[in-house]
């Protein structure tokens, strides 16, 4: 005989047996409730109820017998030869379960948040050339890694529009939001944890309502909590008027976008636009470190109704903030063909954040030896110098449309990921002017708050200078390129091509030749603290003035021309220690190699990465 005891106090509200009974291992046998919770005891072996020692109601105490009965090698099961295995596995073979409610409730339920649910809607989209906002994240995110939070969300409408319309056309309320892996194939699980928000164009156009903004605030506070870098789908059209069922008045007391704007400095944060992008949705999008956009968007602080309703005009949505006007004025920094491609742009943006690469092919280094022209005179492509010194593959040019006078880019070098400025002496000669010094600045902030040392391939000029420049407020844009620098924790390396002269060379130095973990030059560097020209006529304008007009004066400049190039040469500036040394061209990749493995990035740094 064996007894049954109780495992707790609790009063007996059900017997599922009888004396005289034959149980089977696991069956139930009593229910007792306590604390208004039932309890199910079982069976613990195949055996014979003998007596029951409680009634329905009774109050049983700790370890109280309950009942009496016998075990039993076996119950009888009604074992055949085509049941005999499931039978030795411990019972017979038994159809699936049915679906619980609960669970098949759910099931249904979730179906209505995937794009299958909204097929019109889905076709719609194709339609335009456009993916959906899921689509778009499974491209983005490694296979079944991405993580949805606030699926079952749907509009705050319910005083105005039934549930079930509700849950068939605003699933998400129009934001998916979750957490993936990018890029985790190649740099491990730990590195890619990627924040995902996109904004769902194809529900109520994308706006920003009640419950995506709290949605988009959880998602935001887990990101900076976390350190995990953040890519929004921005498109959409600003504020959702139409949610009522919340008692507020304007809603300016949201958190979203104080939390997107905390997250700058803190992580990598890339923002995508396809498509319409106006008002709030293109707020959050100007706080993103980086803006890819598709060539048929449309970014604006105000849409269409916007506009008319502030009496400015009547405009079509594709007249605001078209791609090709957003990226020649520096608003967009990669400028794409369609969302497959920023999909793609955005990847290969979030790897230099993710660690360094094992594998890497070098370019032929020895291409580098012809960037620059013997004829000193003669224009050059800077862009030639950045293929023939970072990782094949691995370049991607910011900002391209704006700031033309300076290229800046991301790459790397053996593997390991930096920031790259660079002159572009097509454009005024490498002349330094307001935009490409806010474009430079800017990018050296992106590389300082997320700890990527900075090359610096100089052929400049100087600063801009005339009437015309200094009407553009250029004396405080370009001196931002000094205060900028002087606060950097990262390593900076300077490499003059060629025209290293004056305060421009200085800025794009770090602020000074010295300013820099090293300087070095190519045999082509000429250095003075103006253009050699320029130092010559003001420097002997008596001697000059002193020569007849005409072919005499002539050779008189170019002589000491040639003079002060002569003292300016890069040898000369290296033996002066000026700078540090004059190098092979074919071995700049080499050197910054070897450099870059004993630099350190410093403690601190800027708290924000500024919007312009």
């Amino acid at each position: 005989m064996t007894e049954l005891r109780s495992p707790l106090q609790a009063q007996i509200v059900q017997w599922l047996v009888a004396p005289g009974d034959a149980v089977r291992q696991g069956d139930v046998v009593v229910i007792l409730e306590a604390m208004k919770m039932e309890h199910e005891l079982r069976a613990e072996a195949d055996g014979q109820i003998q007596r029951l020692l409680h009634a329905v109601g009774d109050t049983v105490d700790e370890s109280e017998i309950l009942l009496i009965w016998e075990r039993q090698s076996t119950i009888s099961r009604g074992v055949s030869p085509e049941n005999t295995e499931n039978f030795l596995l411990g019972g017979l073979a038994s159809p699936a379960p049915a679906v619980r409610v609960d669970l098949q409730r759910l099931q249904e339920r979730l179906a209505f948040t995937q794009d299958a649910a909204r097929p019109e809607a889905v076709a719609r989209r194709h339609a335009q050339g456009q993916r959906t906002a899921r689509e778009n994240i499974a491209d983005l995110c490694d296979e079944g890694s991405f993580l949805e939070y606030g699926a079952l969300a749907v509009a705050a409408q319910r005083s105005r529009r039934s549930q079930d319309d509700l849950v068939r056309n605003t699933p998400a309320d129009g934001m998916v939001t979750g957490i993936g892996s990018v890029n985790g194939l190649i740099h491990g699980p730990e590195q890619s944890r990627t924040a995902v928000l996109a904004y769902d164009a194809t529900v109520l156009a994308g706006t920003q309502g009640f419950r995506n903004h709290a949605k988009t605030d959880r998602l935001l506070g887990i990101a900076l909590a976390q350190k995990l870098p953040v890519v929004l789908f921005a498109e959409g059209g600003g504020g959702r008027p139409g949610d009522v069922d919340m008692p507020i008045v304007a809603g300016l007391h949201v958190a979203t976008f104080a939390s997107y704007a905390r997250l700058s400095g803190q992580v990598p944060v890339v923002g995508i636009a396809a498509g319409r992008c106006f008002a709030g949705n293109a707020a959050l999008l100007g706080c993103s470190d980086v803006i890819i956009a598709t060539r048929g968007s449309n970014i604006g602080m105000g849409g269409p109704a916007m506009v008319e309703g502030g009496g400015l005009g009547v405009f079509r949505p594709e007249q605001i903030g078209p791609s090709d006007v957003q990226h020649r004025n520096g608003v967009i920094d990669l400028l794409v063909d369609d969302e497959a491609q920023a999909v793609a742009a955005a990847r290969h943006y979030l790897s230099f954040f993710q660690g360094r690469l094992k594998d890497w092919i070098a370019p032929d280094a020895r291409l580098l030896r012809d960037v620059v022209p013997e004829n000193r005179l003669r224009v050059y492509d800077t862009r030639a110098a950045l293929r023939g010194l970072v990782d094949q593959g691995s370049l991607l040019e910011l900002r391209t449309g704006f700031g033309v006078g300076i290229h800046t880019a991301l790459a790397r070098i053996e593997g390991r990921a930096v920031g790259v400025l660079a002159s572009n002496p097509q454009h005024l000669g490498g002349a330094i002017d307001a935009d490409a010094a806010d474009k430079a600045a800017r990018f050296l902030q992106l590389c300082n708050a997320h700890g990527l040392p900075v090359v610096s391939l100089v052929d400049t000029p100087g600063f801009m200078v005339g009437p015309d420049t200094e009407a553009t407020a250029q004396v405080r844009h370009v001196s931002r390129l000094f205060v900028t620098a002087a606060a950097l924790r990262v390593p900076v390396f300077a490499v003059v091509l060629r025209k290293g002269y004056g305060l421009g060379a200085m800025g794009l130095a770090g602020g000074g030749f010295h300013a820099p973990v090293a300087t070095v030059a190519w045999p082509t560097g000429e250095f003075g603290g103006m253009g050699l020209e320029g130092a010559v006529r003001l420097g002997y304008r008596k001697e000059l003035d002193a020569v007849p007009e005409g072919p005499e004066r002539d050779a008189l400049f170019e002589r000491l021309v040639a003079q002060h190039y002569e003292a300016g040469s890069a040898l000369n500036m290296a033996a002066t220690l000026e700078i540090d040394a004059v190098i092979d061209p074919a071995d700049t990749r080499a050197w910054l190699a070897r450099s870059l493995a004993g630099s350190r990035v410093g403690e601190g740094g800027a708290r924000f990465i500024d919007t312009w």
